[in-house]
């Protein structure tokens, strides 16, 4: 799996696990993305798939590096998608 294809899995999961906001944003904790099995499963690499994304601006936290338990209360939020007008 490349890293385009494990962001758009992150994204699935950060919908899966996550809150919808009014916004049409989803927040997250990391200790629940990190502790999920699934998750788990699917990613390697997970604060470096986070990175990526918060790299490519879809998703936000506070911080660069994130570590189990130190930041397990740190919020995700996965943006809300970009409307287009045609």
């Amino acid at each position: 799996m490349n890293v385009e294809e494990e962001v758009e899995r992150l994204k699935e999961e950060i919908k899966r696990l996550g809150i919808p906001q009014h916004d049409g944003s989803y927040k997250v904790t990391f200790g629940v993305l990190f502790n999920d099995d699934r998750c788990a499963n699917i990613f390697e690499a997970l604060v470096g798939t986070l990175r990526a994304a918060k790299k490519r601006k879809l998703l936000t936290y506070d911080g660069e590096l994130l570590l189990q338990g130190v930041h397990d209360n740190v919020e995700i939020i996965l943006k809300p998608p970009l409307v287009t007008t045609s």
